[in-house]
């Protein structure tokens, strides 16, 4: 966050690239996490406390997404959609701390569709990501950042954004083998790792979680199989499966 005392306005940057932090959109208001990388935040502490006051300091807060490295998309002004909160995340040294999550919603209008493709390149990146973690570290993140609420924003048409925590620690809990049909992933990917697509037991569309215990590992056959079928036979002894782990 900076603040510029010569045109009264705060600039914010929710970085999906690079930050440690968990922003989401949910709803067209984005939680956004406050300042402070290290240890406990506090409300008091620099810009936070402008932003907690931005409802009657006359501060105009001025929002900035970055989606690939370096590039900066304005999404507009916003103000505070309610009161901040505390949650638990990682600060930069993996440490559990509290943070202050400021709910903010566009002063005007919707917020910008972001392009599919450029939202799937993050995905793609975020995978990358995930996969050069330990398995210890895949649950911790998987644990903490699966939602019940799940982050949704426009694109072309509206997606839901899942956690590549989530996504990885249910490849990684599978050991290979598909979670319905039990038989070993179809091929490799080039680094190695079996070839699983993830899949939500209760569809997030129909207000399913992303969370470990609503996410499964299949093969691409079963994945297709439970989208065209969505079988309730299926569908229990996926759940029956995860609840053995």
């Amino acid at each position: 966050m900076r603040r510029s005392n010569r045109t009264n306005t705060l600039v914010i940057v929710s970085n999906h690239v690079a930050s440690i932090y968990d922003d989401r959109w949910v709803d067209d208001v984005l939680h956004y996490t406050g300042m402070g990388q290290l240890d406990h935040q506090s409300l008091e502490f620099n810009q936070n406390r402008t932003l907690n006051e931005s409802r009657t300091n006359g501060v105009a807060v001025h929002l900035f997404e970055v989606f690939t490295a370096k590039t900066y998309t304005y999404i507009g002004e916003v103000v505070l959609a309610d009161e901040p909160y505390q949650e638990k995340q990682p600060d930069v040294e993996g440490r559990d701390r509290f943070v202050w999550v400021f709910p903010l919603r566009l002063k005007s209008g919707a917020p910008p569709a972001i392009p599919d493709a450029t939202l799937q390149q993050l995905n793609q990146l975020k995978e990358k990501q995930a996969r050069k973690l330990s398995d210890a570290e895949v649950e911790v993140l998987a644990r903490r950042q699966g939602r019940a609420n799940v982050g949704k924003r426009s694109a072309k048409v509206t997606q839901h954004q899942r956690s590549q925590w989530v996504a990885e620690h249910a490849k990684r809990r599978s050991k290979g083998r598909c979670d319905l049909c039990q038989e070993a992933s179809p091929f490799n990917r080039k680094d190695g790792t079996p070839y699983l697509e993830t899949h939500h037991i209760e569809w997030l569309v129909h207000g399913g979680a992303d969370t470990v215990e609503n996410t499964v590992a299949l093969c691409p056959n079963c994945h297709r199989k439970m989208h065209v079928l969505d079988d309730q036979g299926d569908k229990k002894l996926l759940v029956a499966r995860l609840g053995a782990h």
